[in-house]
């Protein structure tokens, strides 16, 4: 295994960051002429050259202060540091611009001193000026990051090399995992720097960027300890799967991430070897609850219960996917079986509709114009006619989608991809993305007016400070709550599938060293160096 950032060069994030922005996912670009690898860098251990991967996902803004999008956090993670970094593989957490772990001043404050000698790649020292603007800029109104760094009130200069960090939280135990949330740029960045091309202090800095490709090369200025190992890592934005298969399977390209489920045999005969692994990504159910019949709790249910999660498994995901029985896939540490786990039961889908007073009739089923999602979406109109709703399915991309419900559109019901995990995977984060004071409980669900909200984010408050099986009790009633309350809940849990040559068909002498697929997260990253012999 080569050098531990090496192993973080992870593609993107296989679920629906993207879309959760409110962002197109439009376009797609060519793989390169030149095979992988074809160049060796010079030095390195074993003579790097070039990792060639093929983007599923595009974007305009590579902001690390605002942006969700799965392809600019995926590489935005090798060029912009935070205090702290997270391995995707397992979560756990390790020093990036911090020189150690936070010093405990008192039950809520902190003190963390910077890396000795860290500079940006434009040759200027980072400072705590840099640290402080980073985190006003991520906690900044209106930005998506704030229910998750909510635990975190502040972040002030002591020194050059120190910063304060004052929680609201006492003792807060995942202190560390919610700072590498904020990416660390120059405090002299504008906007229009940060969406463009950010600058950053880890071991990889921009090239270039375009609608079709994105360049990485190795930072000069990288004092850290993982330095790049390879001369390049190149990404081909393959948005269409036909033509991510294509790129791969003809070796322009090494790595290919979001293997969809039809592309796999053709991929392992072609000679490429495919990891499968259980994540976060989500394809969801929200209900509008201002509207009725969805302000009844039981007929959000009997809606959950009138679904067949078994065909759209298949028909969608070619079995790529699994129905969730807790909002956390089984994989992950926190798991908990709910109380309540939605099966398909049309009979009590019946039954529940019946309770709830309600009697069918015209609805809106709105979509975005994810792939699996608009295939989901024919089940998911048949089975609500199985209970006398007619649903007019409505699909527009996300932006458009979004845009139009935080407008106060009117809908009944949406059906979306999602998948917060790329910001952290404890509890409490992935429940806050949606469940939090945020535009999803107040102008999509149009729940936090409830009791049941404000028990739930009480509930999670809780939660955040405490340890051990007493948090782990809490978080269950979380989970409990918020699969009978149904509100927002998964429909599935999706399998990510990536594609690695450990032999570049297109180079004699080439091969992709030490992939390891993906992690737990479900998302596709690189984790790998290539090798010429």
């Amino acid at each position: 295994m080569h050098d531990l950032m090496n192993r973080r060069s992870f593609l993107g994030l296989a679920g629906g960051a993207a879309a959760v922005a409110g962002l197109g996912l439009a376009g797609c670009g060519g793989g390169g002429d030149k095979p992988a690898g074809s160049t060796p860098a010079e030095g390195g251990t074993k003579g790097g050259g070039t990792i060639t991967a093929g983007s599923a996902y595009t974007t305009t803004n590579f902001d690390p202060s605002s942006t969700s999008s799965a392809l600019a956090c995926g590489t935005n993670w090798h060029v912009v540091e935070g205090l702290y970094g997270l391995d995707f593989h397992d979560y756990s957490v390790y020093n990036e611009l911090a020189a150690g772990d936070p010093e405990q001043v008192d039950d809520t404050t902190y003190e963390i001193a910077l890396r000795d000698g860290a500079k940006f790649s434009d040759g200027n020292a980072v400072t705590a000026d840099d640290i402080v603007e980073s985190f006003v800029r991520a906690t900044a109104e209106g930005n998506i990051y704030i229910p998750m760094l909510a635990p975190i009130a502040s972040v002030e200069k002591k020194d050059d090399a120190t910063v304060t960090v004052k929680t609201t939280v006492p003792n807060f135990s995942l202190l560390k995992e919610r700072l590498a949330i904020v990416r660390v740029v120059p405090a002299s960045s504008t906007k229009e720097d940060m969406t463009a091309k950010p600058v950053g202090s880890g071991p990889w800095m921009y090239e270039s960027i375009s609608d079709s490709a994105v360049d990485m090369v190795p930072n000069p200025e990288y004092n850290g300890d993982h330095p790049a190992k390879d001369k390049k890592l190149h990404y081909d934005i393959l948005v269409d799967p036909t033509a991510r298969v294509t790129a791969q399977q003809e070796g322009s390209t090494l790595v290919m991430e979001m293997v969809t489920a039809d592309a796999v045999e053709q991929l392992e005969s072609a000679g490429c070897k495919i990891d499968v692994v259980d994540g976060f990504g989500t394809r969801f159910m929200l209900f509008n609850t201002q509207k009725a019949p969805w302000d009844n709790v039981k007929a959000r249910q009997a809606i959950m219960y009138a679904l067949d999660y078994d065909k759209m498994i298949e028909n969608a995901f070619a079995g790529l996917a699994s129905a969730p029985t807790c909002y956390l896939p089984k994989s992950y540490t926190n798991y908990h079986e709910a109380s309540t786990v939605y099966t398909h039961d049309v009979d009590k889908a019946k039954s529940l509709l019946e309770e709830a007073g309600a009697t069918g009739g015209a609805i809106k089923l709105l979509t975005t114009d994810n792939e699996q999602v608009k295939t989901m979406a024919v089940q998911v109109q048949q089975d609500l006619k199985e209970l006398g709703f007619d649903a007019e399915i409505v699909t527009r991309t996300s932006a458009d989608t979004y845009a139009d419900i935080d407008a106060g559109g009117d809908f009944d019901l949406l059906l979306a991809p999602g998948d917060p995990s790329c910001f952290g995977a404890d509890p409490d984060l992935l429940m806050n993305w949606w469940y939090g004071d945020n535009a999803w409980m107040k102008v999509r669900a149009r729940w936090s007016e409830s009791a049941e909200w404000k028990q739930l984010t009480e509930l999670m408050s809780s939660a955040l400070g405490q340890t051990g099986d007493e948090q782990q009790e809490t978080w269950n009633k979380c989970f409990d709550m918020i699969a009978e309350q149904a509100v927002l809940y998964p429909v599935l849990q999706v399998k990510t599938a990536t594609a690695s040559w450990s032999e570049n068909p297109n180079a004699e002498g080439v091969r992709i060293e030490g992939f390891e697929g993906i992690g737990t997260t479900g998302m596709s990253f690189i984790d790998c160096t290539t090798v010429t012999e």
